[in-house]
């Protein structure tokens, strides 16, 4: 009887953990570009510049964001026939559930993209002085 009440659990935990990697790894299939930026030496005179391959359709960012990330994140994406900008702000949210107080944080912006067609993209990621922040920016497409 008591082997049953541990592996019982046991069991749903291994199922619940399988199913996050599977979603997951579902979602990492929509990404057209990321960067996880959190060493000085990924930018050049403070500015981290990268190309990529896109087709036409629907896009959006996704950050990881944390208490140390850039306070304002300027991003432009540049292409055949695309010219995009935007300055993200870090907003945090502060969390009280009675026994403990914590933060989370966000990019407040415009965070959508429409590609009218396949094209080379040259994305400018700024952040604005703060090299030592670190920051995850993930492009998905919808």
């Amino acid at each position: 009887m008591n082997k049953k009440i541990i592996i019982i659990p046991i069991i749903a935990i291994i199922g619940v953990f399988t199913i996050m990697s599977l979603d997951s790894s579902e979602e990492d299939d929509d990404v057209v570009f990321h960067v996880t930026l959190a060493d000085p030496q990924l930018y050049q005179d403070g500015i981290h510049t990268d190309t990529f391959e896109i087709e036409s359709g629907e896009y959006y960012f996704r950050f990881v964001p944390n208490g140390s990330s850039p306070e304002i994140l300027s991003i432009s994406l540049d292409g055949y026939n695309l010219e995009f900008s935007e300055d993200f702000k870090l907003k945090n949210t502060l969390h009280e559930t009675g026994i403990s107080e914590y933060f989370t944080w966000e990019y407040l912006g415009e965070n959508k993209v429409v590609i009218l067609e396949d094209q080379k993209i040259e994305i400018s990621i700024n952040p604005n002085g703060n090299l030592m922040g670190s920051v995850s920016v993930s492009i998905l497409q919808n």
